[in-house]
């Protein structure tokens, strides 16, 4: 049996093909489109049928390298970032290339045999997405509002909307109806803010409630393949679903998921 250990880049990607005792067999650099990816897989088979591949676990560069080798029909193994820390340090060779990475990533997959294995990305990938977006734009707009804070204590100090509630669109519309006749450019300033942050609370709105269908659907889902499994389903069941498809620790749900979602993980467990 080989592995193949695989230097991702966003342009190319490094492999070398060791054998078991790590021996260095082959090495090749290879370009990051789909016809590439396929490529490798026909050119991996000259080194025998038993072979496996092994990839740093970032998938941010490795995503696309490893849809295209699953649907190959080929095994990847995925290398936490933490095993590779000084994976260098006991090498023969000296300095940094990318063949020597991808050395380093192929003896780490030998000295740990339970390493994980690489999945097609199914709907919990689009979860996390969604989720990530929301956060980007709550973070947009709490940005904007802070600098609405500023002009509108500029415009009338001690008149500011009470913490919390520009994320509400009536607050939002009292705002540009009071702000409509004011001159001046930080009046101006004010208005473009406003119409940023309502467009901002609507597209947030939209979003958390197709992010509440989709854990509800999961959730159906899994109750109802619970309830004809023998076994009485077990109490895990809350666990972030978008997480599996986080390339990094996430934080838990009971802190930043919407608070409409974390009433539908509680509703749950207390059925389960």
């Amino acid at each position: 049996m080989v592995i193949i250990g695989i230097d991702a880049h966003k342009r190319s990607h490094t492999l070398v093909v060791c054998d078991a005792q790590g021996r260095k067999l082959a090495a090749r650099t290879t370009g990051t489109s789909s016809r590439d990816h396929l490529g490798l897989s026909r050119w991996a088979a000259r080194y025998g049928s038993e072979r496996r591949w092994a990839v740093e676990d970032c998938r941010h560069l490795s995503r696309r390298l490893e849809r295209d080798l699953l649907l190959a029909g080929e095994q990847i193994l995925r290398v936490p970032p933490k095993l590779m820390a000084n994976a260098r340090d006991g090498a023969r060779s000296y300095g940094k290339s990318d063949a020597i990475d991808a050395l380093a990533v192929a003896r780490a997959a030998l000295r740990e045999p339970s390493l994980p294995r690489a999945r097609l990305d199914g709907e919990e990938r689009e979860l996390r997405l969604l989720v990530d977006h929301r956060e980007d734009l709550v973070c947009e707009r709490t940005r904007v509002s802070n600098r609405l804070r500023w002009h509108l204590h500029e415009l009338e100090p001690g008149a500011e909307p009470a913490p919390g509630s520009l994320k509400r669109l009536c607050t939002l519309e009292r705002l540009a109806q009071a702000l409509e006749g004011a001159d001046g450019l930080v009046a101006r300033l004010a208005r473009d803010l406003v119409a940023r942050c309502r467009e901002l609370t609507i597209e947030i709105d939209q979003l958390e409630e197709e992010i509440g269908e989709l854990v509800h659907e999961r959730r159906r889902r899994c109750l109802r393949s619970w309830a004809a499994a023998p076994s009485p389903p077990p109490r895990s069941w809350a666990r972030p679903l978008a997480s599996s498809a986080s390339a990094h620790p996430t934080p838990t749900p009971a802190t930043t998921a919407p608070r409409r979602l974390r009433c539908h993980r509680r509703a749950a467990l207390a059925t389960a």
